[in-house]
């Protein structure tokens, strides 16, 4: 795989489907009910397999007594720590593309239980149904260990946390310390001390886990349809644990019914789903429940203490910002919590740490802005509070402290245009008109409040390959093996490869989310834009070089001795850039080579020299109305602005979703979520749709989402920055802020309810 360097084509602008708003390519097998899901493959001859979980939250398992269910006519096999088979995964060497640091979870390993809802058994039927019931009959007998916590708070106070390891790719240790934060904090005349929680979040997507692996009757081969946000990352999984080849581990991921980080590691249920099918020779689905969704990962329980001090003009003396994290027993989760807030403001005088804790429960996972979430919260309040005790209003008191470089890495950003995002989100929700005192707005017997807060995501990109094929009847077939999760990966390859080669999307067909396409990176951190939409474009520029030398062999081709730079792609034609009449048509230079296709494949990767140079980052900046109740303390969010600086926009109408989606997850955060932990019994209490409450429809009311221009020649060929995390930031901590100006209520633990209001 190689990474092009060639300038793409220049193509007309009447020609650019790139920045078109268009609709999702996939929209109507979504809708139609065409596109299938993990769980939807109708497989010949299906067996089910359901989950038994521990209803304790640690020991031993001291007994299993199967008899009774392997007596049940239908039922094939119960599997436990007392039948699986010595398997590669048992030797602790091997940890998936984005596991932490430690050693992970073994599904049925031995008899230990490391956590409430950990899965301890397989029940394998005849039908889902009957699966179902016999995993109700099987016995299990525990020793439970009573010296179990699953109390962040408790483990902090008996001094259980330590500094965060480097941890898994991609976490940044938090950075040093510069000139000397307490006693700058001492000597300033307004100061914020203060800590800001949230406790345990659970993703919740709509579809639920699951895996259907089809047995090819082959060997081993197999050909596994998984709920993945990573094809290619569970088939490596797969075959290592099983000591099974990439042929024989065939994964396909076409759809994703939402993940939002839960399935960037593979999930048990595929595990398994191959075991059970490996063992019976036979094909089996295993899907989890809505109650064992609960049992994977989730968004650590965070406790982080900020210290915040300012001159009477309104310029921060001292930044001190430290997060107190869960972990689980086994692994040793990172998230980059504290680095935003160096990243963010311009500061003298910083502190920054880390710490993590472990408790009895599983390991925590990636979710939707994973660490920025959390850290955005807490410095955004902060940063509210500090500027009402200087007498700043708090989008001046940002601007005051904006910084045109990194602080934390002392580079300069690749671009940054966070103080238009300011200028327009406040134009547009009327900023001016606000009144700086608490409960000074008003509607009848509701309080009116207006806050903002501001946000920061890395503009990443990972190495990834893609394959474009064209037939003689000038269709074009584009593919990768990513994974679309609803962020409308189909749509944006369908526009490069369409703008590219200068043809009509209806031209243009993109596959993806299969194993046997060209490799890529999970689909996560906002990347897959940048990633996969620059090696389409790759691509699709080395067909183009075939298609030019091929126009070239034709008599009297009027595009003889041009080089490739120097010809455009535009409407199924090759023209001179400099003579648009020295044209020939796609159709014609196929037509006349006698291939029935033309293919290339490519790849792109970042640039590692504008990686050392440059900080690379999206941003954003939020304004929230809310209304309270006055004698209720019900919280409206009724006016939401979301100014967002990420690069190109490849579709508007997407990447608006993408924000409009981040921003109703904001509000979600700020004022619902939250999965309840019983520390006595260690287990997670209201683990489903109707006790752990996300927003519905009469929840949210208007968004306005602004995509500011921003270029971006240092990112990537396409200036991409990616959207899907960036549009959650700094929202909880604007609804926050909104809620303190209504009401002169601070409210630091999240979710805020109404008992801390009342």
């Amino acid at each position: 795989m190689s990474q092009t360097i060639a300038t793409p084509p220049t193509i007309r602008l009447d020609s650019d489907v790139i920045g078109r708003p268009v609709s999702r390519t996939d929209g109507a097998a979504k809708v139609s009910g065409a596109a299938k899901y993990a769980a939807e493959y109708n497989v010949p001859n299906l067996w089910h397999g359901y989950i038994v979980s521990s209803p304790i939250a640690k020991g031993k398992i001291t007994k299993i007594d199967a008899a009774a269910v392997l007596a049940i006519p239908g039922v094939q096999q119960v599997f436990s720590h007392e039948n699986v088979p010595s398997l590669a995964w048992f030797d602790r060497s091997y940890k998936d593309d984005i596991a932490p640091g430690g050693s992970p979870f073994r599904p049925l390993h031995n008899a230990d239980v490391l956590f409430s809802m950990q899965p301890v058994a397989l029940v394998v039927a005849e039908t889902f149904e009957l699966a179902r019931y016999a995993a109700s009959v099987l016995r299990i007998e525990y020793a439970v260990d009573e010296d179990f916590n699953t109390d962040l708070e408790k483990a902090r106070a008996a001094g259980k946390g330590f500094d965060a390891p480097k941890g898994k790719p991609g976490f940044l240790p938090p950075p040093k310390p510069k000139g000397d934060a307490d006693k700058a904090f001492k000597a300033a005349p307004h100061q914020v001390e203060a800590a800001y929680t949230h406790h345990t979040q659970h993703h919740n997507p709509m579809e639920m886990f699951a895996s259907t692996v089809e047995w090819l009757g082959d060997g081993k081969k197999l050909k596994i349809y998984d709920k993945t946000q990573g094809a290619g990352n569970t088939q490596q999984y797969i075959s290592k644990i099983f000591g099974l080849s990439k042929e024989e581990a065939w994964v396909i991921s076409k759809y994703t019914g939402g993940a939002f980080g839960s399935g960037l590691r593979p999930q048990y249920q595929s595990f398994l789903a191959v075991l059970a099918a490996l063992e019976l020779a036979h094909s089996v689905r295993v899907s989890m429940t809505r109650q064992q969704m609960f049992s994977m990962g989730h968004r650590a329980h965070t406790i982080q203490d900020l210290k915040l001090a300012a001159d009477d003009q309104g310029y921060l003396q001292a930044l001190e910002h430290h997060a107190f994290a869960e972990t689980s027993q086994f692994e040793n989760e990172t998230e980059t919590v504290v680095n935003w807030s160096g990243i963010l403001y311009k500061c003298a005088n910083t502190k920054f740490s880390y710490e993590l804790a472990k408790v009895d429960v599983n390991t925590p996972a990636d979710m939707r802005a994973p660490g920025a979430a959390t850290g955005s919260f807490a410095i955004e309040c902060a940063i509210d509070e500090l500027a009402y005790k200087a007498g700043v209003d708090p989008l001046e008191f940002r601007r005051l402290n904006y910084t045109y470089r990194d602080p934390t890495e002392d580079k300069p950003f690749s671009s940054k245009r966070l103080l238009d995002c300011y200028q327009e989100g406040a134009t547009r929700f009327g900023w001016d008109q606000r009144t700086p005192e608490p409960r000074s707005m008003r509607e009848g017997n509701m309080l009116v409040g207006w806050g903002m807060a501001t946000g920061c995501w890395d503009a990443a990109m990972q190495k990834t390959a893609a394959k474009a094929s064209l037939t003689a009847a000038g269709h074009l077939t584009v593919s990768s093996a990513t994974n679309d999760i609803g962020t409308g990966t189909y749509t944006i390859m369908t526009q490069v490869a369409a703008q590219t080669l200068g043809l009509p999307m209806a031209d243009v067909t993109a596959v993806l989310g299969d194993t046997t396409l060209p490799p890529a990176p999970v689909q996560g951190g906002s990347w897959t834009a940048a990633s996969t939409g620059s090696a389409v474009q790759a691509a699709c520029q080395e067909l183009g070089k075939k298609l030019l030398k091929l126009a070239q062999k034709m008599a009297d081709s009027p595009l003889k001795g041009i080089a490739f730079e120097d010809v455009q792609f535009v409407d199924g034609h090759l023209r001179a850039n400099e003579d648009i009449d020295r044209s020939v048509a796609i159709a014609d230079v196929l037509a006349t080579s006698g291939e029935a296709t033309v293919e290339a494949e490519s790849g792109a990767e970042p640039n590692p020299v504008n990686m050392l140079k440059y900080s690379m980052h999206s941003h954003n900046a939020v304004f929230v109305e809310v209304k309270v109740d006055e004698d209720l303390g019900t919280v409206h969010v009724t006016r939401v602005v979301n100014a967002v600086a990420a690069g190109r926009v490849l579709n508007p109408k997407t990447a608006r979703s993408q924000v409009l989606g981040g921003t109703v997850w904001g509000i979600s955060m700020a004022l619902m979520e939250e999965t309840f932990l019983d520390n006595n019994l260690g287990r997670y209490m209201n683990h489903n749709y109707a006790e752990y409450h996300v927003p519905v429809n009469a929840d949210i009311h208007k968004i306005d989402v602004i995509l500011v221009e921003e270029e971006d020649d240092h990112l990537n060929p396409l200036g991409v920055k990616g959207i899907g995390e960036i549009g959650m930031l700094g929202v909880a901590a604007a609804v926050a802020n909104a809620v303190y100006h209504a009401t002169g209520k601070r409210v630091r633990d999240l979710p805020l309810t109404i008992d801390k209001l009342l």
